[in-house]
């Protein structure tokens, strides 16, 4: 175990987005480190079924020592849903929809979560633990569609303000904003983590990004999309080593403040993307033809990112080799309606 995991042990850590892909991964490991947890979720875009090992929603009761779940919008102010008489030592923000078709379908609770929501948690910290640590689910998209390849922390995007993707890339941005200002104005410990494209166990299949999109439509015996030519590249990260990656950061004693990218920079075109879930998948009957679909609007062309301030700082980079995370992520994508 790297050494800065040490420090949740015993901590009371507060998971935003907790029932989502990310934030249950990251629950289960930060109970695994000794935490006690508070995960707080709406479920607008999470599942109960990602924290079923933690807790009986039929019976309301915990069955993991250590996890509470609490079912609110992270847009109220904290004391409206959290126990008063505990103290929260780190919070990580991870509500919010990720995918476009879900974020444009929930742009109003988007903008909400990333800037408001963080407002509120960040208020909360400076009032009630000032020594507390918050890390912010930054995103990849704050670069846009990046001029400057590949992605480095201190460069500062290309993103369209009134695209309708920016319901998420700009309150992300503004997320980032705030974040700032509790750290510079009020000295409150925060982290901002840019994640690239993750992957892994517990992705809704139908939230329309690359992966999920590919092999439903491969599960379907349906001819998989391509948009634009297939020759823009995303680099994936899976979900195991993203959450190692995040706890790193959050546990460092040297982080305060910082800005770090999380992500694996294997880059892959969509094209080489659908090639490999066709070998994943294997069998004749699943090897679907791929058609070709125009591209959305503010789509990215490139994505990768630069992790040298991650592997300086956080001592981390990702062990998992692309067409090995694909192989649990298909096999759980099978165990879906």
């Amino acid at each position: 175990m790297h050494h800065s995991l040490e420090y949740y042990k015993n901590k009371v850590v507060l998971i935003t987005g907790a029932a989502g892909f990310v934030g249950s991964h990251l629950t289960d490991k930060v109970l695994s480190l000794g935490a006690t947890v508070i995960g707080v979720d709406n479920f607008i875009t999470g599942n109960s079924a990602n924290l079923a090992q933690h807790w009986d929603a039929a019976a309301k009761k915990s069955l993991t020592e250590g996890f509470r779940f609490i079912a609110a919008d992270v847009n109220q102010p904290p004391l409206e849903y959290l126990p008063a008489d505990i103290t929260i030592d780190c919070i990580f923000h991870f509500a919010s929809p990720a995918s476009p078709p879900r974020y444009q379908e929930h742009p109003v609770e988007t903008y909400l979560v990333n800037s408001w929501g963080t407002h509120q948690l960040l208020d909360y910290l400076r009032h009630h633990n000032p020594t507390g640590r918050f890390i912010y689910a930054g995103t990849s998209e704050a670069y846009g569609d990046p001029q400057v390849h590949p992605q480095v922390e201190t460069y500062w995007g290309n993103v369209n303000p009134n695209g309708p993707r920016s319901c998420y890339d700009e309150s992300k941005r503004l997320g980032e904003s705030i974040c700032g200002v509790h750290t510079r104005d009020f000295d409150i410990d925060t982290r901002i983590v840019r994640i690239f494209n993750t992957y892994g166990p517990r992705m809704d299949l139908y939230d329309g990004r690359v992966i999920p999109n590919l092999v439903l439509k491969a599960l379907q015996n349906q001819p998989m999309a391509i948009y634009g030519d297939g020759r823009q590249t995303r680099s994936y990260c899976f979900v195991s080593d993203l959450v190692e990656g995040v706890l790193r950061l959050g546990g460092s004693d040297q982080t305060k403040g910082e800005t770090v990218n999380i992500g694996n920079p294997g880059e892959f075109t969509i094209l080489q993307t659908a090639e490999l879930i066709q070998q994943v998948l294997g069998s004749k009957q699943e090897k679907p033809d791929i058609v070709f679909e125009p591209l959305p609007k503010d789509d990215p062309l490139k994505r990768q990112p630069d992790i040298t301030k991650a592997q300086l700082l956080l001592d981390w980079q990702p062990t998992v080799d692309f067409k090995a995370g694909l192989e649990p992520t298909i096999a759980f994508f099978r165990t879906q309606p």
